[in-house]
């Protein structure tokens, strides 16, 4: 099949049912391809003699060719030919791999993926690649080319495959499709390895089978409802247990329903494991990411990526690119100081950036840490004042971790100057409120001349949680476990009014109070402020924390969220409801609305 003008346009191709689902498996396969074509060419630029990955990427690359020309997808064809040539002439040692001719192949790489999302999107508008095109010839016949512009990654949310109950066919016929394709002019040696990956492919999609989304989101929801009757029938055996104790029915019921329980708890693990994905879908952008932040910066910079096999949630997954890649540019910018600083302070002329991802508990953990320069809590300060963000009275009293919070705040930046990579003022606030948004916490750690080190602490999953259920004016209300820090309990002598908000010192720190009587009007305004004594429900969200004033502790539970519904709609300070053992349906409490209500109120 001749290859066509590159620079051409065409309209998207019109497929009938079967080839329909051969060009889904395409989009499938090649965003595998591509995902792991990056981590290639980011490796070979690391090791430029290796001949073997020389082999691996020209080989991806050249499956993408074949199978783009058969589905009649020119533009990709084209753009792939042009790549595959200056591979072809590495592999050969006629090239050798320079960072020039790094930087033209990954926007050749960005280009691949762009052209990808618009096949997938059934977009037929032509995409602009001459100027790639020209760029891959000149250094394909030994050419020094000019980049204009240091690449700038994208950054996309995270792809989930459109998922079939039948696309385990369209998966084998995609792999005789990769094997039809394949140039003849190939060397018998590579064929055969080719062959031996779609054998191994083969073997792959055998044991595996793709399903969509939306199946596991209605599973997830019929294992909710399934807790929920495990939790009454579990109540109501303990009764019986406790009133006819001695009957052999009961006694039976009571051996049922721990049974119950304890299949109801494996099947409740494993659907949340099929909606879970390793973290490897994230970090795998960060070595490019890295790349090209310390080529704009002018600064070395290693990136260790620890725990990359840690699974969560497929949407927690994809909320953190976000705060990820803010982290991470956060760290290249304001974190690891020049070459020459870093000789001139005793340290070598590289930095490090270690993002490390692990399991604790019912929580993940991802810390990004740098061996940079660490914050100023004193420069901090200063600029929060200037910025109005506090008064030097207020700043005074502060301990070293509010400060720090400060670069949370909307519109803080302590750049010099405005860049493409910070100094807008805009990163760390997109941390937060992402961050925010998955119910988790982030916490900073930083030596002034050492490093900062930022730990975000998320929940495993957000449909099955753990909660507190505490108890208000007789009415109960459960808080997430995920949000809560700790619980204190505290006298009236422990109280003290700041601009009128009562707070108690915790520790190190002042801790402002919220009583749930009165943000959500629960009966009375509480016990007032005469009790002796009170519990304090200490909850934490990104860098907040806020202690919430309650009658008394109903001990920890595992409830199910359920939608209000659209009857009640939205109410605030309440993210939903469910259903206790013993039928009553209590709230459950939004701890950043509750958050915001109280700031409100103040």
């Amino acid at each position: 099949m001749s290859t066509p003008d590159p620079q051409t346009g065409s309209s998207f191709p019109v497929f009938d049912n079967e080839m329909a689902e051969i060009v889904d498996s395409f989009i499938v396969e090649s965003n595998e391809i591509l995902d792991k074509l990056g981590q290639n060419l980011l490796e070979l630029e690391k090791t430029p003699t290796d001949t073997e990955l020389h082999n691996v990427i020209f080989r991806a690359v050249h499956t993408l060719k074949g199978t783009s020309s058969f589905l009649g997808f020119e533009q990709m064809t084209g753009l792939s030919h042009k790549f595959e040539d200056v591979l072809n002439k590495i592999r050969r040692g006629e090239l050798q791999v320079t960072s020039d001719k790094m930087d033209v192949m990954f926007e050749g790489y960005d280009l691949l993926k762009v052209l990808l999302q618009r096949i997938e999107a059934k977009n037929a508008d032509p995409v602009d690649i001459a100027d790639v095109v020209k760029k891959l010839e000149a250094i394909a016949q030994g050419k020094t080319v000019e980049t204009s512009r240091v690449p700038q990654l994208v950054v996309e949310p995270v792809h989930e495959v459109e998922q079939h109950a039948d696309t385990l066919q369209a998966a084998e016929e995609s792999t005789d499709l990769t094997k039809h394709t394949e140039d003849h002019a190939t060397k018998a040696p590579e064929g055969a390895a080719a062959q031996s990956t779609q054998v191994q492919q083969t073997k792959t999609a055998d044991t595996s089978i793709r399903v969509d989304v939306s199946r596991l989101d209605t599973l997830m929801n019929l294992v909710g409802e399934l807790v929920l009757g495990r939790n009454r029938l579990s109540q109501i055996a303990h009764q019986m247990s406790e009133q006819e104790e001695g009957i052999p029915a009961v006694r039976e019921l009571s051996e049922t329903n721990s049974h119950i329980d304890f299949i109801t708890t494996e099947l409740q693990m494993a659907v949340m494991k099929t909606r879970m994905l390793p973290i490897a879908k994230v970090f795998n952008k960060l070595p490019r990411l890295i790349r090209e932040v310390s080529k704009e910066m002018g600064k070395e910079i290693d990136l260790v990526l620890v725990g990359e096999e840690t699974e969560l949630d497929k949407t927690l997954i994809e909320e953190l690119n976000d705060p990820m890649v803010h982290l991470l540019r956060n760290a290249a910018d304001h974190g690891v100081e020049s070459p020459q600083d870093r000789v001139a302070a005793g340290k070598p002329a590289r930095g490090t950036v270690t993002v490390r991802a692990e399991h604790e508990g019912n929580h993940i953990v991802i810390s990004v840490a740098d061996d940079g320069k660490g914050m100023d809590p004193e420069k901090l300060k200063l600029k929060a004042i200037e910025k109005g963000l506090t008064t030097e009275a207020q700043a005074r009293e502060m301990s070293t971790q509010e400060i720090f919070n400060f670069i949370f705040a909307p519109g803080f930046s302590t750049a010099q100057k405005v860049t493409n990579v910070s100094g807008r003022g805009v990163g760390m606030d997109v941390v937060k409120t992402n961050i925010q948004k998955l119910k988790g916490t982030i916490d900073i750690e930083s030596e002034l001349g050492k490093g900062s080190k930022f730990v975000i602490k998320l929940p495993l999953t957000l449909a099955i949680i753990q909660a507190l259920l505490v108890e208000v004016n007789k009415e109960v209300f459960s808080i997430p476990l995920d949000s809560v820090l700790e619980v204190v309990r505290a006298g009236a002598k422990d109280l003290s009014t700041i601009n009128g908000r009562e707070v108690i010192r915790l520790r190190n720190s002042v801790l402002p109070l919220a009583r749930l009587s009165e943000i959500l009007s629960v009966g009375q305004n509480g016990n007032g402020n005469h009790e002796e004594e009170m519990y304090v429900v200490v909850v934490g969200l990104a860098e907040q924390r806020l202690g919430i004033v309650v009658d008394s502790l109903l001990g920890q539970k595992e409830i199910v969220i359920k939608s209000l519904g659209d009857y009640l709609g939205s109410v605030r300070g309440i993210a939903g409801s469910t259903i206790l053992g013993d039928g009553r349906v209590i709230m459950i409490i939004d701890v950043g609305e509750l958050m915001k209500l109280c700031a409100a109120m103040a």
